[in-house]
């Protein structure tokens, strides 16, 4: 009984921190009105139905009247954090932390000094909103943007990148956070050369176009190096007597794991991947597309499906990173790529137009920079 209503408390906590996110962030489009917010939490009271009176109140507080985040000085300093670079002694560089106080969960920080690890220009179209519902057809969209890859997130800005330039509303709406995130060469789209498609942890899928097939390769290896480097652990999977499968939260604070210990963390989810898939195949439901049991059995084996791809990818590109011997950026991305085969052909890389060197002061951030997912790679959206 304790665990069930630990598990309730926990999933009603979490959902009002979303509304309060989509109340009065910077989301695009319309706001979550109460309706969808009672709708959204069907079931997921152990199995009932939250009290609809109970929720109504809930979200006309928190619609009145924005939630703050309560984080300690000491916290600030220490969790919820980016990386960024600052300036030494003897004009080095070094890559440190800073924090925001900002929901830890959606919000986009503004960390003007974040490191950039690439920029430059990118056509977006939005596939796939928050746990892969079909964007609208007016919003699908291509739009052309000047991309900026500071720290774990991705800004998909109007103006060219100046490093100094103060970042706009719209700036931070077409943000996107990229902690636990894979992007792959879009090899079920035909439409348009050089496309990319992005996956975000929450499910958000996007199309990125880009003026070569060396950029492109390019977006992926940095995009996929930073995730693998940088995401923290996943929280433990809640546990509750429900069946309705629902994916866990992946933080998006980085991670405090040297690079050897980032590797074994990423080791240790692909098992657990591998066994929970092995055991979900053990139990499968008759096929019939219109049951419950078997919509709830397809959407379990897909994400366990994508999570083994993403851990993959995730663990080679660290490993590229050990064999490589070096911290430079641009030389690990050049020797990994220089390996790589598309079309049967050889894919030559041009130099990108940003390569930090990777230094830490930190003993903590020592030697992160990993390496890129194999080309030609899928994955399943299925809608």
């Amino acid at each position: 009984m304790c665990v069930s209503v630990y598990y309730g408390a926990h999933t009603l906590t979490c959902a009002l921190m979303l509304l309060n996110t989509d109340l009065h962030g910077h989301n695009i489009g319309k706001k979550m009105s109460c309706q969808q917010f009672i709708s959204n939490l069907d079931g997921l009271n152990n199995g009932k139905d939250f009290p609809k009176d109970l929720l109504k109140v809930l979200y006309n507080s928190i619609k009145n009247e924005k939630l703050e985040w309560a984080v300690e000085e000491e916290e600030l300093r220490k969790s919820l954090s980016e990386l960024v670079e600052e300036q030494c002694e003897g004009g080095s560089k070094r890559v440190a932390r800073v924090t925001d106080s900002s929901n830890p969960f959606i919000a986009i920080p503004i960390l003007l000094n974040a490191v950039t690890y690439k920029h430059g220009v990118l056509t977006r179209k939005s596939h796939a909103e928050m746990d892969g519902k079909r964007t609208p057809r007016g919003r699908r969209g291509w739009k052309k943007f000047y991309a900026v890859l500071k720290g774990m997130i991705l800004y998909l800005q109007k103006d060219e990148y100046k490093p100094d330039a103060d970042l706009s509303e719209v700036d931070l709406k077409n943000a996107v956070r990229i902690h636990h995130a894979l992007a792959t060469r879009a090899t079920d789209y035909s439409k348009r050369a050089n496309v990319l498609k992005l996956k975000t942890s929450d499910w958000r899928v996007f199309l990125l176009q880009a003026p070569s097939e060396e950029e492109m390769m390019s977006w992926i290896f940095r995009i996929n190096l930073v995730a693998a480097l940088f995401s923290a652990p996943a929280f433990p999977a809640a546990i509750g007597s429900m069946k309705k499968f629902c994916r866990p939260i992946l933080p998006s604070s980085s991670t405090r794991h040297s690079q050897e210990e980032q590797l074994v963390s990423h080791e240790r989810q692909l098992k657990q991947m591998g066994v929970e898939l092995e055991e979900h195949r053990k139990n499968q439901p008759a096929v019939d597309p219109k049951s419950r049991e078997w919509e709830e059995y397809r959407l379990k084996e897909h994400y366990l499906t994508y999570e083994k791809t993403r851990y993959e990818t995730y663990i080679s590109l660290l490993q590229a990173k050990i064999r490589a011997e070096t911290d430079d950026l641009e030389k690990i991305e050049t020797s990994m790529m220089g390996s790589l085969f598309m079309d049967g052909r050889e894919c030559l890389l041009r130099k990108t137009q940003s390569s930090p060197s990777i230094s830490q002061a930190h003993a903590g951030l020592n030697g992160r920079m990993a390496g890129c997912s194999a080309p030609g790679q899928r994955t399943e959206e299925g809608r």
